[in-house]
C-alpha cells in the first residue's frame, strides 16, 4: 500500500482498503457488498468477543480478495505457492481463494500483521487450532446481512449468548450439514476439524 497510509490511522487505512476493493471488485458488485458486510459483521463480532476490531475488519475486507480470479488461475497460483491441497485439487478450487490470497496480501498490505492473513487463509476451510480472529472472520462470512435463511438467523441470534468457540463450532457444523445435504464435495480436513471442536465443546460442558 502507499507509504502515506499507516495502521496508526486505522480508519484511514480501512478506507484505503475499501477504495482498492471497489476497483478490484468493480465487475461484481454483489461480491463487493458481501465483502463489506463481512467486514462490518467481523468488527461487530470482535467488539462482542474481545478481539481487535481493526484487525477483524481488515481481514473481513480482504477475505475474498482473490475470489475474482478464474478457477484455472487459482489452481496455478496455488501450485506456484506450494499450497497443500487435501484430496482433489479440482474439487477444492472454490476453497483456494483464501490461502492463495494469504500468500499475496502481505506484499500488498505489509503494514498488517500475520494474523490477518491467517484469518483470510482459514475462512474457507477452517483449522483445528483456530484463533479468536480466525473464528470471527469465519463466522462473519456466514452471518453477514446478505446471508439469508434460518441457519443464518439462528447463528445471529446466538451472538453474545454463547462463547466464541461454541458459536464457531455451530457455524462450522451448519456448513457441513449444508454441504452434505446438497451433495457437494466435503473437504477431507472437515471431519478432523469437526471432531476436534466437538470434543472441546463437550469438555467445556463437563
Amino acid at each position: 500500500m502507499d507509504a502515506k497510509f499507516s495502521i496508526d490511522d486505522p480508519e484511514a487505512y480501512l478506507a484505503r482498503i475499501r477504495e482498492l476493493l471497489d476497483v478490484r471488485m468493480r465487475d461484481n458488485l454483489r461480491r463487493r457488498n458481501h465483502t463489506l458486510g463481512v467486514a462490518r459483521t467481523a468488527a461487530e463480532l470482535a467488539e462482542t468477543y474481545g478481539v481487535d476490531p481493526f484487525l477483524a475488519e481488515a481481514a473481513g475486507l480482504l477475505h475474498d480478495w482473490d475470489k475474482v480470479l478464474p478457477d484455472g488461475e487459482l489452481m496455478a497460483r496455488a501450485a506456484q505457492y506450494g499450497i497443500r491441497v487435501a484430496g482433489s485439487p479440482i474439487h477444492a478450487v472454490p476453497l483456494l481463494h483464501g490461502p492463495v490470497a494469504a500468500h499475496e496480501l502481505p506484499e500488498l498490505f505489509p503494514e498488517l500483521p500475520a494474523p490477518v492473513f491467517q484469518a483470510v487463509a482459514r475462512h474457507t476451510v477452517g483449522a483445528t487450532d483456530m484463533t479468536p480472529l480466525d473464528m470471527v472472520v469465519f463466522i462473519a462470512d456466514a452471518i453477514e446481512p446478505m446471508r439469508c435463511g434460518a441457519y443464518a438467523d439462528d447463528l445471529r441470534a446466538r451472538v453474545g449468548a454463547c462463547d466464541l468457540q461454541r458459536l464457531f463450532f455451530d457455524c462450522f457444523t451448519q456448513g457441513l450439514v449444508y454441504v452434505m445435504q446438497t451433495g457437494r464435495y466435503l473437504y477431507p480436513t472437515a471431519l478432523d476439524i469437526y471432531n476436534s471442536y466437538a470434543l472441546s465443546c463437550a469438555g467445556k460442558k463437563g
